[in-house]
């Protein structure tokens, strides 16, 4: 039986092409960057070509490209760098409850340090408004950390106008776009973005390379000290066949980006409307408008979320409940909770991301499964309508 593979948020397979691109770097292209000969002259030309594919895809400059070992690493860097190398003007930073936790938990390790931390409330449907992140500035705010789109329930935050705000009040702005490279246009000069994060292996890359771009003329404290690489700003021998492979893997996920967003919000909003008609007692977590094109994430009620996971593993269908960096945890997604939801269901909670393979014909597999496992868990469940404390006034069924 042939998985159905609908947790891409969490990760996705390497594509044939960049694999292909990659297999020369492990074996005949080895050398060193750093070394003056021959062999390690060729490394540092396929790293070059890399940074300026990165760059190409994000409307940045080639020298504004560091790569990282990924996603968590590059958050780390831009919140604790511009935290320390500004320290002097201010010691506030501006974020949101609904940030991955390598920003929540760098922001929290900083509030040790003696700095601030605003963590800025959203409304139901996932979004903090630009007048919210203005509101909380204050003239010792020094950061404004903001993701592009959110990991569990898909919604796009307004990243222009926060980072026109940021620009007006000459505050640094950095957006965790983890999980928006590759899903939705990004350019970093039109939207006044200082630094962006990013991680190859959401975008058909390889596991353990990232990207953090840093806008020319913005100083930050270096995070990785030890060697000279990435013009001294992180030490490290470079990972050469994965920024080969990250460079290749975003030059394809931004070709023809529209036509591609356009098929996958077809296949998400098919797989929505479908749950939605055939199982009663279902919400839709994120707005229906404004969300990434790959992201559908309901609640289901009266049941918890691992078991629909279990029930459609064995099916054949790979799912999650919400981020896979916190799925050996027993607590509810801080992400529902912060849009509202109760924790019994937050806890019934089911993410299934859609990837460049997926087809209608694995949504409609899916559709013809789903309800039957949902109904007979019910069954079985203490979770039922008697005994639940959730009020209706949570779900809605039908579209929004």
């Amino acid at each position: 039986m042939n998985t159905i593979y609908l947790d891409n948020a969490a990760t996705t397979a390497v594509s044939p092409e960049v694999l292909q691109a990659m297999l020369p770097y492990f074996t005949e292209h080895y050398g060193n960057p750093s070394s003056v000969h021959a062999t390690g002259r060729d490394a540092r030309k396929a790293i070059e070509a890399a940074r300026r594919q990165v760059a190409a895809a994000i409307g940045a400059d080639p020298a504004e490209i560091y790569f990282t070992a990924g996603g968590s690493e590059s958050d780390n860097w831009a919140i604790k760098g511009a935290a320390f190398m500004n320290r002097r003007k201010g010691n506030h930073i501006i974020t949101t409850a609904i940030e991955h936790h390598a920003v929540l938990h760098t922001c929290g390790w900083l509030e040790k340090q003696g700095f601030e931390v605003t963590y800025l409330p959203v409304d139901a449907e996932g979004r903090v408004t630009p007048e919210q992140v203005e509101a909380a500035i204050t003239d010792k705010t020094i950061l404004i950390t903001i993701m592009a789109a959110n990991n569990e329930i898909g919604t796009l935050e307004p990243i222009a106008e926060i980072g026109k705000i940021a620009k007006a009040h000459k505050i640094l702005f950095h957006t965790d776009a983890v999980q928006a490279v590759g899903a939705i246009p990004l350019d970093v000069k039109a939207m006044n973005i200082d630094m962006l994060s990013m991680s190859a292996h959401k975008f058909h890359g390889p596991k353990g390379i990232g990207v953090l771009y840093i806008r020319k003329g913005v100083r930050i404290d270096t995070l990785i000290h030890g060697g000279a690489q990435e013009r001294g700003q992180r030490a490290g021998t470079e990972n050469l066949a994965g920024i080969v492979g990250l460079g290749k893997a975003i030059e394809i996920a931004t070709t023809d980006l529209p036509a591609k967003a356009a098929r996958l919000s077809a296949l998400r909003d098919r797989l929505i409307d479908g749950i939605l008609e055939r199982v009663p007692d279902v919400r839709v977590n994120g707005p229906r408008e404004g969300r990434l094109p790959n992201n559908a994430n309901v609640s289901v009620r009266y049941i918890e979320g691992e078991s629909m996971l279990l029930r459609l593993d064995l099916a054949g269908i790979a799912a999650s409940s919400g981020s896979a960096c916190t799925s050996g945890s027993l607590d509810p997604s801080h992400v529902l909770l912060a849009i509202g939801l109760p924790h019994e269901v937050a806890h019934g909670s089911l993410r299934m991301t859609l990837g460049s393979e997926t087809t209608e014909a694995e949504i409609d597999r899916v559709l013809e499964v789903l309800p039957g496992i949902i109904s007979d868990l019910r069954s079985m469940s203490v979770l039922n309508k008697d005994t639940s404390t959730v009020t209706d006034e949570v779900f809605y069924h039908g579209k929004k």
